[in-house]
């Protein structure tokens, strides 16, 4: 079993609800885990926007997971100010963000970086240092062409 399934830590549900999460809760079907840097930035909303837009299309495939540091508070901002359809996750200790970083490349720094999970929690995909502009499309392409 992958530690980082096990990693709890506080979220907002989908209807800005504060809930404690395991990536274990996700583990009937696919699971897309974004790391973006901070909430409310230009970059970082763009990104959600695009998330948010491509939800109908993305749920057919998997859950969606928007990660990052910032605090409960900031993210239930956030997901109100913009509206936001999908979970996100307060990863205040970096806790995800390290367990990634270890499975995917020991160095590395998870900035923006989109991971897919299978229903028993392996990577089987990711995209580091992520290019939003066609990010969706490729996320999309990926399932399609699986």
């Amino acid at each position: 079993m992958h530690y980082y399934l096990d990693i709890e830590t506080e979220g907002i549900d989908k209807d800005g609800n504060n809930k404690k999460y395991k990536l274990a809760d996700f583990k009937n079907g696919y699971t897309i885990i974004y790391f973006y840097p901070k909430d409310d930035t230009p970059v970082c909303t763009q990104e959600a926007y695009e998330f948010k837009e491509a939800m109908d299309k993305l749920n057919k495939y998997a859950a969606v997971i928007g990660v990052s540091s910032d605090s409960i508070e900031e993210h239930k901002e956030f997901k109100e100010k913009h509206k936001l359809n999908f979970i996100l996750l307060s990863d205040k200790f970096n806790k995800l963000k390290k367990a990634f970083a270890e499975q995917i490349k020991p160095a590395s720094e998870l900035h923006r970086t989109t991971i897919i999970l299978d229903k028993d929690g392996n990577i089987i995909k990711y995209w580091e240092k992520v290019d939003i502009d066609g990010h969706i499309k490729e996320i999309l392409d990926f399932f399609e062409t699986k």
